[in-house]
């Protein structure tokens, strides 16, 4: 009987935002693992009891990027972690895409400003500025060249905190069409969703958001799974990924209109199973046979 660990955070006192987390753990049961819902901070935990460790929702892990990556060396060092050490360490900071826009992936353009650097703000285009660790829209906001000023302020806030910023055009393709996230699970597409925008004009950069406002189902296109698959290829041991997802929004009018890669979501991705309760059985699968 695989023993497996679902890894989560301790969200006390709020209950656990994870829905997918209890179908998963009962699931697995179901199928004859042993399967444990287990905090990743936990010190108690013996991670080498179990077959395998599944980053689910660790979704503070963004605050404390330097912790988490130090967990994800120690715990691989001892059981299989799912994904890789060298996969989340990569992935938590999203200088990534550099990289995959240096592969030739179309990516949004990003642009990075480190502690100490001058506040070099768009001044002709409305733009988005978040922190390089970041998850769920944290301290990301978007503005208009007249905001400079709050969006200083925002900068200085990131910086006095030890936090790069990532500079972006606002992509309005997103007013339009969304952003669409394409999972894939043991290597395969598992499914696609699709989102409306999650920053507001005008929402200040520390407000709480929703983010996955309007989720739906989405079939991605050709041309959609082309860009993910594409950006996959670059992932350091890519054939090691368990799980993925893609988030692409439309290119800008004017440009090549490929979709462009918006996030790579490597480490802890919400996997919306309660919006496709029919891919439970492969995800299970995958988690088995990785366990074994």
């Amino acid at each position: 009987m695989p023993r497996v660990a679902l890894v989560t955070y301790d969200p006390r006192p709020e209950p656990s935002r994870d829905d997918d987390l209890p179908v998963l753990r009962d699931a697995l049961r179901a199928a004859g693992a042993e399967a444990d819902v287990v905090f990743w901070d936990d010190a108690g935990v013996d991670w080498g009891a179990y077959d395998l460790a599944v980053i689910r929702s660790t979704w503070d892990y963004s605050w404390r990027a330097a912790e988490f990556v130090a967990w994800a060396e120690r715990c691989a060092k001892v059981t299989r972690l799912a994904n890789p050490a060298d996969v989340v360490r990569w992935n938590t900071d999203k200088r990534y895409l550099g990289d995959l826009a240096a592969a030739g992936v179309p990516v949004v353009p990003t642009r990075y400003l480190a502690p100490g650097d001058a506040a070099d703000l768009p001044d002709d285009h409305e733009y988005v500025v978040k922190p390089t660790s970041g998850a769920g829209a944290r301290y990301a906001a978007r503005y208009t060249p007249e905001q400079h000023e709050t969006a200083v302020r925002h900068l200085a806030r990131m910086h006095e905190e030890g936090l790069t910023a990532m500079v972006q055009p606002y992509m309005k393709g997103i007013d339009a069409g969304g952003e669409r996230a394409l999972q894939f699970f043991g290597g395969r597409l598992l499914h696609a969703s699709r989102k409306r925008a999650v920053l507001a004009p005008g929402t200040a950069f520390d407000a709480a958001k929703v983010a996955h406002p309007g989720l739906e189902p989405w079939t991605p296109t050709p041309a959609e799974l082309s860009v993910a698959e594409r950006a996959l290829a670059v992932v350091p041991d890519e054939h090691e990924v368990l799980y993925a997802r893609v988030d692409l929004v439309d290119g800008e009018d004017g440009e090549d209109g490929e979709p462009r890669v918006m996030e790579l979501e490597l480490v802890e991705p919400n996997l919306f199973l309660f919006l496709h309760p029919e891919s439970v059985p492969a995800v299970v699968a995958a988690i088995l046979a990785a366990a074994r």
